[in-house]
């Protein structure tokens, strides 16, 4: 790896299975069968994902148990979800408010075992001296901006995999678009939008929220993981106001910390590249990629993005 000269210091395939099972285990605020009921339905074939076609006639989550919101690092989580401007191109301002979520966030993920098991691994590894070192550099890869548009600071690893832009259809939009018109005021986001399509936006719980709000339309899946409990893994087809998702991938039932774990470890392990995983015995991979037109302290680089390799 970049920066360590020590075969010790390597990261290997089976350090990532190994500690990837460990992860695994210790996400003990994940959701439990009798928290979580979906509907599936229709599983598309590799020729229809991009029909756009809605093939299942009812939402996703038929139950979504939402004591589970009201964690520590679900709350926190879920405060970050609205800090975002919509349109790409305009410039995030970030308030003190929103910094402070960020902390609280980033606290309590780090009082988790999950999260602690991430370091302590990472620390053995050399890649940093210590926990406040480390919760330094996760404020930097993942809440650190950057630009997708013409060179405002309008983007941020996390906006783009959790939470996003709910519209980007021209400069200077503000609010929710609905039935062809805008709904001035409103605080609801999804992934970002490229060439009327969705990008990003991998993430179960708001996935759940937007969809209870008739905002998200499911279609259809492609792919649906090998586990009978949570977390799980699914691809999906769906679409927001329009704006059409061919494949998305996301855990469901997985709390914040583990995804907001698992995809750090694999940026850090594997940037740019597969980085294969076993949770609960099963294979899984994760794609990371980094953004390399801009980077932040000694050329260190912040997260494009994350997602569950669904194939």
């Amino acid at each position: 790896a970049e920066g360590f000269s020590s075969s010790r210091d390597a990261i290997t395939d089976e350090d990532l299975l190994r500690v990837s099972e460990q992860l695994y285990k210790a996400d003990h605020n994940k959701a439990r069968p009798t928290d979580i009921a979906i509907n599936p339905q229709y599983q598309a074939s590799p020729d229809e994902t991009g029909d756009q076609e809605d093939r299942s006639p009812q939402p996703l989550y038929r139950y979504v148990n939402e004591e589970l919101f009201s964690r520590p690092t679900y709350a926190s989580f879920i405060k970050l979800l609205d800090n975002y401007q919509r349109a790409t191109g305009r410039e995030e301002d970030v308030t003190a408010e929103e910094l402070r979520e960020q902390d609280n966030f980033l606290k309590e993920v780090m009082k988790t075992e999950l999260m602690k098991k991430l370091f302590a691994f990472l620390h053995k590894k050399n890649r940093y001296g210590s926990e406040q070192e480390f919760v330094a550099d996760l404020k930097e890869m993942w809440f650190g901006l950057y630009s997708r548009g013409d060179g405002e600071q309008d983007s941020s690893g996390f906006e783009h995999v959790f939470s996003g832009r709910a519209f980007t259809g021209g400069r200077g939009g503000t609010g929710q678009r609905r039935a062809g018109r805008l709904i001035p005021g409103s605080r609801l986001c999804l992934g970002e939008v490229k060439k009327g399509k969705v990008s990003g936006f991998h993430n179960w719980i708001r996935f759940y929220l937007l969809e209870k709000q008739g905002i998200v339309n499911y279609f259809s899946h492609n792919f649906n993981g090998p586990w009978d409990t949570y977390p799980d893994v699914l691809g999906l087809q769906f679409s927001w106001d329009g704006f059409y998702k061919e494949v998305g991938s996301a855990f469901i039932g997985s709390s914040p910390e583990f995804e907001f774990g698992l995809y750090t470890l694999c940026f850090i392990a594997r940037p740019g590249r597969a980085c294969h995983l076993s949770l609960g015995g099963y294979s899984l991979s994760i794609q990371t990629y980094t953004w390399t037109k801009t980077t932040y302290g000694n050329g260190k680089k912040y997260i494009a993005t994350a997602y569950v390799i669904s194939s």
